[in-house]
């Protein structure tokens, strides 16, 4: 219902309640008198009531309204509320007086005596009354609804806050990941040009593929079928580096590789493994990724045979850190990052939610 018709509601509500109060407090109305009379008696109440009532209810918020924008004194409004109020009662009980005259009900010779004198103390009682009880009621619901109305508005212009502040942390935590991944790469190319330029020609151009594939694609998720290829090519480069030491492998169904991920996520995770898995052995390491969806979540499982690392100690600026940020920005609690480490196997699962939303159709 909007808020006209449940103004007026409230409206008609409160001339049957005029009415009531007519028939109990002026013309002895109870639970003992007839029927017939007491139905007389509410109905001219009515009557009298739905000619004086609708004037109020639209007169008065007009007067009361322009009152409070001249003068802040409560006292100076309801000065002004007043004598407006008798003007209206004196008005609509001269209406209600013809009206009932018209149908028959007075005779001609009781109209100006009986029913407009005898009953304009009580017209205008009642008038003020019922007009100040309405009049405080409709301020009141005046004022619950600017409160409503501002509250409503906080809580909107919050959470845009809270979600621009998001997406800037998101893109600030962005940044931090891409030059970690292009410093490492940029090492790796230093580190061969002199013995193998063949090889750091190569790894330039895997690194400018890399870096087209990330500027092509602005937003901070994208496909798993995309995250793998960019995985791979990151790891096509470092086996230039590490030869035989650097053995990988690729597994993920067709479904799961229709799912949004966080850009870089898998990189950010077989990077960790390059680092703590295959740099500081000899006989270097291998890295398996696995991806699959079940029970409406896909796992992503990156697993290498290196010598593992100490969960606690991981960094908050550490690449795994900054993805379990990401994660949450882009997930909630819906989101999950796992690490589990220890001698000859490190495991980390991430997993996001891959319902209605979270999946791009046409991945390869």
């Amino acid at each position: 219902m909007n808020p006209t018709a449940r103004y007026w509601l409230r409206m008609t509500a409160l001339n049957a309640a005029a009415a009531a109060f007519v028939a109990v407090a002026f013309n002895g109305v109870t639970w003992q008198t007839p029927w017939r009379r007491t139905l007389e008696v509410l109905t001219v109440g009515f009557v009298f009531a739905s000619t004086i009532g609708p004037i109020c209810a639209i007169v008065i918020p007009r007067i009361a309204h322009a009152a409070r924008c001249r003068v802040r004194s409560a006292a100076i409004v309801w000065a002004l509320l007043i004598p407006a109020m008798i003007v209206i009662g004196t008005a609509g009980s001269l209406v209600a007086i013809l009206i009932l005259r018209v149908v028959g009900y007075i005779p001609t010779n009781d109209l100006v005596v009986v029913w407009f004198v005898g009953g304009l103390k009580i017209t205008i009682i009642v008038t003020l009354l019922f007009g100040i009880f309405g009049t405080a009621v409709e301020t009141l619901v005046a004022r619950l609804n600017e409160t409503t109305v501002a509250l409503r508005t906080k809580e909107r212009d919050e959470a845009d806050a809270r979600r621009l502040a998001a997406e800037a942390q998101l893109a600030s935590l962005e940044s931090r990941v891409n030059p970690h991944f292009l410093f490492n790469t940029l090492n790796s190319i230093a580190a061969l040009v002199h013995d193998n330029p063949a090889a750091a020609e190569r790894m330039t151009a895997q690194l400018a593929a890399l870096m087209r594939s990330s500027l092509d694609h602005q937003s901070p998720l994208v496909t798993l079928d995309e995250e793998l290829r960019v995985a791979r090519t990151y790891l096509d480069i470092e086996q230039v580096r590490f030869g035989a030491r650097l053995r990988f492998d690729f597994d993920a169904d067709a479904e799961a590789r229709r799912i949004l991920v966080p850009r870089l996520s898998v990189q950010t995770l077989v990077e960790n493994s390059v680092k703590y898995a295959v740099s500081p052995r000899r006989d270097g390491a291998s890295i398996a990724v696995q991806a699959a969806q079940t029970d409406g979540l896909l796992r992503v499982i990156v697993e290498d045979d290196g010598p593992g690392f100490a969960p606690s100690a991981i960094a908050d600026g550490h690449g795994i850190a900054l993805l379990k940020s990401r994660l949450q920005m882009a997930f909630g609690g819906r989101a999950a990052l796992d690490v589990d480490s220890k001698p000859g196997r490190t495991t980390i699962t991430m997993t996001v939610p891959s319902g209605t939303g979270n999946t791009t159709v046409g991945a390869s």
